[in-house]
């Protein structure tokens, strides 16, 4: 029995939709893998990326009140402003653009415990939420932060954590919709430090807008402080680390 020519062609179409559907799903395989494999390099890289400024900042002097602030970009590009924000202060900045809490808490002990500060400022999140190394969930950045700041009070430094900067929109990974999520992560920060003898400083109030994000008073992308953003959280921070130091 011969098949009529419109059923033919719509068994054509079905099987061009189902070959184009295929090769769709293998591409997107393979650039999974990619990304996973890149990810993985820039890891490694990362753990050895403060080795030698690790190494030629040595042990703290009997009295220095050294603090170590770790984070992404936000946390590196804030290091430069240290001189003139904390001038005086023996203040280490160690942050790395692009990471994840994941990635920091890979070398907390190498960029932290060992540099054996008073204090630790955590400023970690916003990448997990931008998916940088893929969709992850607020549980799994709470599990990451929650082991920095345990190993830090494990070796007698105390912990400073910092509420995620708002953002209404990530221009690398538009349309995440991330204002609730932050939220959500800064309300369990608040809770974690209260239960767990760490000090919360809460910059996400002071510097976001009616949209939950950073207008571009506070930073040019929505995402990265500009110099009045780091004006603002500066001295937020500040009174947190001599909360943190009274409490010893």
């Amino acid at each position: 029995m011969r098949m009529c020519p419109q059923k033919c062609m719509l068994t054509d179409m079905r099987t061009r939709f189902l070959n184009r559907f295929v090769l769709v799903s293998l591409a997107m395989l393979a650039t999974h893998d990619l990304g996973a494999q890149t990810s993985t390099r820039m890891s490694d890289a990362n753990l050895s990326r403060y080795a030698a400024a690790n190494a030629r900042l040595g042990a703290p002097k009997a009295e220095e009140q050294r603090v170590v602030f770790m984070g992404n970009s936000i946390t590196e590009a804030w290091a430069s402003h240290f001189a003139t924000m904390f001038p005086g202060k023996p203040y280490v900045g160690r942050g790395i653009s692009g990471e994840t809490t994941r990635q920091m808490r890979a070398r907390f002990a190498d960029d932290v415990i060992a540099l054996a500060p008073r204090v630790v400022v955590i400023l970690a999140g916003t990448n997990d939420i931008a998916g940088n190394e893929g969709p992850v969930s607020n549980e799994v950045i709470q599990q990451n932060i929650a082991a920095m700041a345990d190993s830090a009070r494990a070796h007698g430094i105390r912990v400073v954590l910092c509420a995620v900067l708002p953002v209404y929109d990530y221009p690398w990974r538009p349309g995440l919709e991330p204002a609730p999520r932050i939220v959500a992560l800064n309300r369990w920060l608040a809770t974690y430090a209260a239960q767990h003898d760490a000090v919360f400083v809460d910059l996400h109030t002071p510097l976001a807008d009616e949209r939950q994000g950073l207008p571009k008073q506070y930073a040019e992308d929505g995402v990265h402080p500009n110099l009045a953003g780091y004006q603002v959280m500066s001295p937020l921070v500040e009174a947190g680390i001599q909360r943190a130091l009274g409490a010893r």
